[in-house]
């Protein structure tokens, strides 16, 4: 299979790796990442998954382009399937989240915290009475703290946020104003495709003028949660949960045969993996109206990168 585990170049200066992506800092202000195949949970990589790297940067770039006159992002070019130069910025430190139904599983999600009885939240103020998995009177920003050192996310208000000086008030309203409008473009664009855009995070930074810029990757099936519309209000009578990009299936795995926080994780096996390829595949064709081509110049994937980045070798 070919399948990106690593993208270490070292003709690149400034290298830092992140769990899914490796990243090239470049003396002109921008910065090469480059996502690689590897599956991350339970704070730590499980496998690899051969195309992944390529459905989440070609996905997101569908989604940048299409939300460009909404805010500005850091997208400078994309030289490869799996790769976007990018403007580097120095990301805000709140985590923006906005759902547009009571769903989720994390313990900051609303559907955790309004089943154990919460509901005041984030801000907000949510009635009795509503169910798993339902529409909410309106899309709502759920913002967390972003634990960069390692620790756990905490709910904020937007209130905490200011006062904590997170935030400036005018960086907080234009943030929000960004976040709501790119969730509504992505719910029209995905109801199109027969998808419900349930919600999805956000990653913002500022540049060196403090403009306000999304970063990171925008709708992916990583950083968003998709329901298939067909048979969603069957499945919400029955409280059943909504047929999605279900990748979840290794985590489960996983988990029924050790403690993936403490034991070695057993080696994945290979239909398995390409059972997860099929619905990164999947994901992309459905959300972006595309047929996935996988692009199998080079002897490896590693290859095909260097020789397409060969221009910014020795920028330093």
């Amino acid at each position: 299979m070919r399948v990106l585990s690593d993208a270490f170049i070292p003709e690149l200066p400034n290298y830092y790796r992140g769990k899914v992506r490796e990243n090239y800092d470049l003396a002109d202000g921008s910065r090469i990442i480059i996502a690689t195949d590897r599956l991350s949970a339970f704070d730590r990589i499980l496998t690899a998954i051969p195309d992944k790297g390529h459905v989440l940067t070609q996905t997101a770039r569908y989604w940048f382009e299409a939300t460009r006159d909404i805010c500005p992002n850091h997208v400078i070019a994309h030289p490869d399937p799996n790769v976007v130069i990018g403007r580097r910025l120095d990301i805000l430190p709140v985590e923006i989240v906005v759902r547009g139904y009571l769903a989720g599983t994390t313990g900051t999600s609303l559907l955790t915290l309004y089943r154990k009885g919460e509901r005041t939240m984030y801000g907000l103020n949510l009635p009795n009475g509503l169910k798993d998995n339902e529409v909410l009177p309106e899309p709502v920003i759920t913002p967390t703290s972003k634990a960069f050192d390692g620790g756990h996310d905490e709910p904020l208000t937007p209130e905490e946020i200011i006062d904590r000086g997170l935030l400036a008030p005018e960086q907080w309203a234009t943030l929000s104003r960004y976040a709501l409008a790119l969730f509504a473009r992505g719910q029209e664009l995905a109801e199109q495709r027969g998808l419900i855009l349930v919600d999805t995070k956000y990653e913002f930074g500022t540049d060196r003028e403090g403009n306000i810029i999304l970063a990171d990757e925008i709708h992916t099936p990583d950083s968003s949660r998709y329901w298939i519309a067909e048979g969603y209000e069957e499945a919400f009578r029955n409280g059943t949960r909504p047929k999605s990009f279900d990748k979840d299936f290794i985590r489960a795995w996983v988990v029924e045969r050790c403690d993936p926080y403490k034991d070695e994780i057993p080696p994945i096996p290979a239909d398995l993996v390409e059972a997860t390829a099929g619905v990164y595949r999947t994901a992309y064709e459905t959300i972006t109206g595309e047929a996935f081509v996988p692009d199998t110049s080079g002897a490896t994937v590693l290859d095909r990168i260097r020789r397409n980045l060969e221009p910014f070798f020795g920028t330093h």
